[in-house]
Formats: structure tokens, C-alpha cells, sequence
């Protein structure tokens, strides 16, 4: 069963008339960052991040996470030009929403411009040092993905 994919808010709060909790994708070359939010769609928090390998499994992870925390959607965050216009990266993201689509939950496409450096800035202000700033960024930017996605789902719902 594939869902549908949209880059529209009100579209993929169409889709999901009850809310329920949504995953947040941060996907990277070699790391994919995970946060999820509550299911009345506040917050969203960090989760973990899955080191790539194999698209199968991935996948898999995916399944795994999205069946344990209950998910009813997914936000990526896609990696548009700073023009707002597609680029290699925003392709390829754009074919990682279309594989993930057999998992059966409905996909946003959210526009990441500023997160990993917002992220960035937010921890460097924290004196968190290089290596702590590694291993955090990528589920700290799904969550930043996630949090102005339904910052501007809320708008939507009801």
C-alpha cells in the first residue's frame, strides 16, 4: 500500500482528520535524523538517527520506528536551493519519499532551507563542542523540520 505524498500542509492535514503522532525525517547522504511530536501536534522532540546502508534496510528501521511510536504521517525535510528551486539533493530526497511510500503513511514534503544551520547556531551558542554538535545534528534538525511543519499543520487542523 503506497500513501500519498504532497508538499502542501492542508493537503496532509486533509489526510489526517485526527491528527496522531508524526515522524520527522531529516535524510542525509549517510545519516537519517528522527524526531517525532505528540498527536495533538505541539512539540516535537528528537528521536534517534539510523546510520544508511542498504535502501532495504532503511527501510526496515523505518517500519520498525514508525510501527513503535505509533506514526499516522512523516515530515522530510527537502533540501531546496536557497532560490527555492530543485536541486540533485531535492531529487534525490524526492525519490526517498517516493520509496518510503510503501509504508503506508501519508508524506510532507517540508522545506529544510535553514534547519542544520539553525541547529548549528543554536548549538554552538550552547558551547557544545564539535564532536557532540556531530552526533546530535541530524535529529536535531528533524525535529526543527518537524516542529515548523506542524507549527504550520496546526493552522490546518480542526
Amino acid at each position: 500500500m503506497t500513501a500519498p505524498i504532497t508538499g502542501s500542509a492542508p493537503e496532509f492535514a486533509a489526510l489526517l482528520p485526527t491528527g496522531g503522532r508524526l515522524g520527522g525525517l531529516d535524510v542525509g547522504t549517510k545519516t537519517i535524523g528522527l524526531a517525532t511530536c505528540d498527536a495533538g501536534w505541539a512539540f516535537a522532540s528528537p528521536a534517534h538517527t539510523i546510520a544508511r546502508t542498504k535502501f532495504a534496510a532503511d527501510l526496515a528501521a523505518l517500519k520498525d520506528w514508525a510501527g513503535r511510536e505509533r506514526l499516522a504521517g512523516l515530515v522530510i525535510g527537502l533540501p531546496l536551493s536557497m532560490d527555492g528551486s530543485d536541486s540533485p539533493r531535492t531529487q534525490s530526497v524526492r525519490a526517498f519519499a517516493r520509496n518510503v511510500a510503501p509504508l503506508g503513511l501519508p508524506v510532507l514534503l517540508w522545506d529544510e532551507r535553514w534547519s542544520t544551520a539553525a541547529v548549528e547556531r543554536a548549538m554552538i551558542a550552547e558551547d557544545l563542542s564539535r564532536a557532540r554538535r556531530a552526533e546530535r545534528v541530524d535529529r536535531l534538525a528533524a525535529s526543527y523540520i518537524l516542529q515548523g511543519a506542524i507549527d504550520a499543520l496546526s493552522r490546518w487542523r480542526d
